[in-house]
């Protein structure tokens, strides 16, 4: 992409006329790639350049869709199941986009799930290598203790090798049953379900409410929504710090 006009990027990216785009950089409140520019006239790839206003990253624009979906318990991640199961194609079919799913739930998870058709920003975050959090909240058997947590930090060898998690929290205890809240970056097969089974608390319903910068927040079930310039710009961040040494440039 061309280079351009600054002020003319953050029109283009909804923040306001020309005029109030002057008035930002102006008053210093814009950055790109880390430099505050506070003259008029400045030119930016957007294609390249990791331009800010107020701190928060504006998304290059493209003609890429981000959807943000609360997938339902029983749909399986697929836009065309092979043995004609309910799967994705009916909660995408009013959309023009081709879109496809970025990795997976299993068919009895529900939760966030993030839909696009940017092929490279898709690749990024279902690849195990650039670590993405996520944030999954479990009914679970038993009475989990709180000493629970600093065992799963530490790893709990499964059969594919060790596994832990980032943060672990007991919510609620109820009934012979727990509720649980934990953070993990980990992209193996089914790794929560099993890793809590191996800790002697089988998964009874399993939720994502979290995917990097990306909350779940008060979307209904089987409802999804475009996402924000904000979580666009938060969503390329957290894909930029996360990417491995050599790559510069699920439940």
């Amino acid at each position: 992409m061309a280079e351009i006009r600054l002020q003319k990027v953050l029109a283009q990216a909804g923040l306001g006329s020309r005029r109030r785009c002057d008035d930002m950089i102006a008053h210093g409140r814009v950055e790109v790639n880390g430099e505050i520019i506070d003259v008029m006239g400045a030119r930016v790839d957007p294609a390249t350049d990791v331009i800010r206003v107020d701190g928060k990253r504006i998304p290059a624009p493209n003609d890429h869709a981000y959807v943000l979906l609360n997938k339902p318990r029983g749909i399986v991640t697929s836009m065309a199941d092979e043995r004609g199961r309910p799967d994705l194609s009916s909660i995408v079919a009013g959309r023009e986009d081709r879109l496809f799913h970025v990795g997976r739930l299993d068919t009895d998870t529900s939760g966030l799930l993030i839909l696009t058709n940017d092929g490279d920003l898709a690749h990024k975050l279902a690849h195990p290598s650039f670590e993405i959090t996520k944030t999954y909240v479990a009914l679970v058997d038993g009475d989990v203790p709180d000493s629970l947590a600093a065992k799963l930090r530490a790893g709990i060898e499964l059969d594919d090798g060790p596994a832990k998690v980032d943060r672990f929290l007991v919510k609620d205890r109820s009934r012979g049953r727990s509720m649980v809240e934990l953070d993990i970056h980990m992209g193996r097969n089914r790794i929560v379900r099993r890793l809590l089974d191996a800790a002697g608390h089988p998964v009874r319903e399993l939720t994502r409410t979290a995917f990097g910068p990306l909350h779940i927040g008060g979307l209904a079930s089987g409802k999804m929504r475009d996402l924000t310039r904000d979580e666009l710009g938060a969503l390329f961040d957290a894909v930029d710090a996360a990417a491995p040494d050599d790559a510069a440039g699920d439940a």
